[in-house]
Parts: structure tokens; sequence; C-alpha cells
């Protein structure tokens, strides 16, 4: 089953990946997946560190930073790099992989598949190899590999700067169809808001309680939430509150989110939301603590970026079609880009990720490694491209 241009090995390539998605990693247990894959780096001769992360926000391992050498005669070429994450959410311990005869990976049905984002790394790695064996020409390349990434972005915000070493870099870690960039997606805020209001039986005497239940309800209910233009959303994540009945409810806590590719629409998005809980507890004479906090910046890079032009070169170098697009979520990229490292982030072809019906085309795989030497290749026969 050929579904490439016959650059790299196909049956290698899925090998690889079948090890990865077996190899444990869920948020906080990254350990196995970080040892196996600094094995592997360093079996194809790349000087590879481990940063202390880990410790910092209690995951088994930190983010893993992997150096490939320029070929001689081309170290004067700035350096890229490429980004993904080890870790996978729940349930993702003890994935059985199959290849079914429509091309399609995908787990046994009881776990997720983890091609989020072990797709990525799969690439990168039948990427390197393949460089190395045809003796592809080409600059000097970083390749970080994140943890914590599907509990908040955290392994990337916890990331030392000071660390990277490419003027600017790729993601893999993006549904679609290899061949679309993504060029902008939102920050993020968390939002939690406690209310307080006071219990009473609700038989004897519910006129003496104030019930924190009705005042989150009012509050939720006069607010801007879902699509709120083509740049915000905004949704409630949970609802939590009350004991008994017979008890008129004194507590609740909301969390929810709000996400714009506008700092300036963010803010006011999370202002109405402050407003709404304020206002109501004040008709009814409760009391409400509200915060919020910025998770990860927004980006947005021009289709004329350095970083954009050459990933649209690269893949039309291996007959794709290039696209950019926005997204609505957020990924490592958004960290980087906010620590001064321009990067996109690739679609590498997932489907029905954080689910059991998970799936992984082969060829999409493929093309996703293609896509990495390509820009690997283009970096080497540009170098133009990668000066300020």
């Amino acid at each position: 089953m050929s579904t490439g241009n016959g650059l790299v090995n196909e049956p290698r390539l899925i090998e690889q990946f079948m090890q990865l998605v077996r190899t444990d990693s869920e948020s906080t247990r990254e350990r196995q997946m970080c040892d196996l894959l600094a094995q592997r780096f360093r079996e194809l001769g790349l000087d590879v560190e481990e940063d202390e992360t880990g410790e910092a926000i209690g995951h088994e391992a930190g983010n893993l930073f992997a150096w490939l050498e320029a070929s001689p005669g081309l170290e004067d070429i700035p350096p890229i790099f490429f980004t993904c994450h080890m870790d996978t959410v729940a349930p993702g311990t003890g994935i059985r992989p199959r290849l079914d005869e429509d091309g399609y990976i995908r787990s046994d049905g009881t776990t997720i598949l983890g091609s989020d984002d072990k797709a990525g790394i799969a690439a990168i790695l039948e990427a390197v190899r393949t460089i190395r064996e045809r003796g592809i020409p080409h600059g000097p390349v970083q390749v970080v590999i994140t943890v914590g990434e599907e509990l908040g972005l955290k392994g990337s915000r916890m990331l030392d700067k000071g660390r990277i070493r490419g003027v600017f870099g790729y993601a893999l870690d993006s549904n679609g169809p290899v061949g679309e960039i993504v060029t902008a997606a939102p920050s993020q805020a968390k939002i939690t808001a406690v209310i307080r209001g006071k219990s009473a039986h609700a038989g004897v005497n519910p006129e003496d309680g104030i019930s924190a239940i009705q005042v989150a309800s009012k509050a939720i209910a006069s607010m801007s939430l879902g699509r709120i233009d083509e740049e915000t959303t905004a949704n409630i994540g949970s609802f939590q509150g009350g004991r008994q009945t017979n008890i008129v409810c004194d507590l609740v806590t909301i969390t929810a989110e709000a996400r714009s590719l506008d700092a300036g629409k963010l803010e006011r998005q999370i202002g109405s939301m402050r407003e709404a809980f304020e206002r109501a507890a004040g008709q009814f004479g409760a009391s409400v603590e509200f915060q919020s906090e910025i998770m990860y910046p927004a980006f947005r890079i021009a289709d004329d970026e350095p970083v954009v032009r050459l990933a649209a070169e690269a893949m039309r170098a291996i007959g794709l079609v290039p696209r950019t697009v926005r997204s609505g979520g957020g990924s490592d990229a958004n960290h980087f880009n906010g620590k001064g490292f321009p990067t996109v982030n690739l679609a590498i072809g997932y489907e029905h990720i954080h689910t059991t019906r998970e799936q992984m085309p082969v060829g999409e795989l493929v093309k996703a490694a293609e896509a990495v030497i390509a820009i690997i290749r283009q970096a080497a026969n540009r170098p133009e491209e990668l000066r300020p």
C-alpha cells in the first residue's frame, strides 16, 4: 500500500507510529514516552536535552530538545525548529492500534488512538531518518517535544525561551488535510466565578435565604455566549453548587472561558461576563468573586511572512496545494509566538481526536513526513528566507 511519492519508508513510518501510540503518555505521566523519544533521537545522531519543566508543573518528565547539526558547508544557515507534544488525553493507557484495510490506523475502540500528537512526532522522526539515509543537504534543525499540552499548554508555557535556537518554527498539531497552515489562533482566558448567597430552610423560611443558584442562573441567562463574532467565543464549562432540596443554596462555583483573536475584544467579553455576575449578585444581595487568567496569547501571522512562505513553497514542492487558515483553538504555537518565535501550526490529517473513534489516515501520515522533509529542504535552498 503506497500512498506517497516514495521518498519516505512507509512501512517503517507506520511501525514507528504504532510504537509511539502503544507507549503510554497520558498527561502528567510522560516519562516512558520522553525516554523513548530521547533514545530515538540519539540513535539518529541528534544531541538531546530535557529541561526541568516536569518538576515545576508536577509531571513525570520535562520538555525535550533535540538538535540536528547542519550538513557540511551549511552551518551558517539560520536554524528552524519543529514542535509536537508527547502527552495525550485519557483514555490513553494500553492503546492497541491496528491498520485497517481502508488505510486508516485506529485503536480497538476502548481508548483514543493518540495521533494527537504522536502522528506529528512520527513524521518528524521519519523525516530525520530519511534525510540521514539519503544524504539530503540541510541546515541546522531543532526539535522541541513538549509535555502537558493537553492540560492547558503547560509545557510550552513554562519553556525557557533561551532554549529555542530556531528563528521560526512549525508545530505539527492541527486537524485538516496536510497542506493547511494555521496562521492565526485565539487567546484564551480561564474564568472562575464564586457566588456566595445565604442558606436557609427552603420550606420554613426561604425568604431569609439568598439562592446562589438563582443568582448564577440570572447572570448566565443575561450573557452573550457561544459565537460572539467571527473572532470571539465564550462558554460556561461547569456549574457546581447545592446540597439538598430543602436548603437554599448559598454557594455556587462557575468555570468558564472566553477566546478571541483580538485582545480588545477578549477584554471586553471578560468584562461583560464579570458585569453580568456582579449585576445579578447586587440585585439579590449576594456577593461574587470573579477571577480571570490569560492562559495563552493569540497569534496572527501574515501570509507573506517567511515562516508561511517557506511552508507554502514546501507544500507545492511535494504536489500539495497550500492553504492558510485560522483556528478557534490553542496549541503550543500560541506560546512560541508569545515568546517571540514566529510559529505556524501545520495540519497533519488526524480525525476525531480526543474520542475513541480517533483515526489516522496513512496517506496523511506519509504526507506529513514528506512535508517536514520539504520544509527542511526549502530552508537549505532559500537561506535568505531565514535571515532578518
